[in-house]
């Protein structure tokens, strides 16, 4: 397969899988709208605010949602050639706006259920008992419409995770909910609240960090530069040297990686060269999933490059 047939075929497989990402994200955003409703009305009729924190976190998803639905959208546009990697970096801001947004959404949350400590209401525990049960059923539904995804994209993960978050928050607030009712301890709904800021601040900050690394091209985690550049003078003793090494991520499933190369043998044919380049790109896709590799050759002792066809400088 040449270089146009893999960018061809690649591009669909990531069209097609969009799609699908998008089916899911659609029914996890009505599910989770819905929910969030019944959660703010429920709420204010049992006078729970952790019932409405709940509802909170579920804004923020549904916010969170509709963000990455909105980018991936976007990053199903087309490359052209004033933007040769497309549009996918946008589901990156998504989830950086999105981490954003929930340290905010955290903070507020803080500050109402500390107000309430302060100024302590009733909670109607049975009625907060009986959303929340509803609440846990719509994020375990959603938790297995997302499952999988998750693995591959930086906004399905965020979504996934949050919704792990909602659902441990709902298992808090029932048993709040029962505690309140057997013993009147109100004061149980604002700490459960907290507990339940703290899960959103922390998730916020994992996406934050997960997303700026690849806003600033930064390596992804559990591999760098230095990691491949050592596997590829193991596996090809021919390379004498691997400089102006870089690796970055254009999006969570999207690897590039360039370098200057040096090799041992300068008499090596124009023929061999491009065989070795092509091997290794073989090889940087399959184990490390770089979608596309740039490597300049270099002889041993000249300045210059190598006496290659224009080819040889491409994946």
């Amino acid at each position: 397969m040449d270089e146009h047939e893999h960018k061809h075929s690649f591009s669909e497989h990531i069209f097609e899988y969009r799609t699908v990402e998008k089916k899911k994200l659609t029914l996890s955003l009505i599910i989770t709208v819905i929910v969030m409703i019944v959660e703010i009305v429920g709420g204010i009729l049992s006078h729970s605010i952790a019932l409405i924190s709940d509802a909170g976190h579920m804004f923020t998803h549904a916010f969170a949602i509709t963000i990455s639905l909105v980018a991936i959208v976007i990053a199903c546009r087309p490359p052209c050639h004033h933007r040769t990697f497309g549009l996918y970096r946008a589901e990156i801001l998504a989830a950086f706006i999105n981490g954003l947004f929930l340290l905010a959404v955290g903070a507020l949350i803080i500050y109402e259920a500390i107000e309430r400590i302060i100024n302590p209401q009733n909670v109607l525990a049975l009625d907060m008992f009986v959303i929340a049960l509803i609440g846990l059923a719509v994020n375990i539904a959603s938790i297995i419409i997302l499952h999988g995804s998750h693995r591959r994209n930086l906004n399905i993960k965020g979504v996934f995770y949050h919704m792990i978050a909602d659902a441990a928050s709902s298992v808090g607030i029932v048993a709040a909910a029962i505690i309140i009712y057997y013993t009147k301890w109100n004061i149980i709904d604002p700490l459960v609240s907290i507990g339940i800021s703290v899960i959103i601040v922390f998730w916020a900050w994992g996406i934050l960090r997960e997303s700026a690394k690849i806003l600033l091209e930064m390596a992804p985690t559990g591999l760098n530069v230095d990691i491949v550049i050592r596997d590829l003078k193991q596996r090809f003793p021919q390379i004498r040297q691997l400089e102006h090494a870089h690796l970055w991520t254009i999006t969570a499933d999207m690897l590039v990686f360039s370098a200057h190369m040096l090799l041992d043998d300068k008499n090596q044919t124009a023929e061999a060269q491009n065989q070795l380049l092509s091997e290794i790109n073989s090889y940087l896709s399959e184990k490390y999933h770089i979608i596309e590799s740039t490597i300049q050759t270099l002889c041993e002792g000249d300045a210059g490059t190598c006496p290659l066809s224009p080819e040889s400088e491409k994946t």
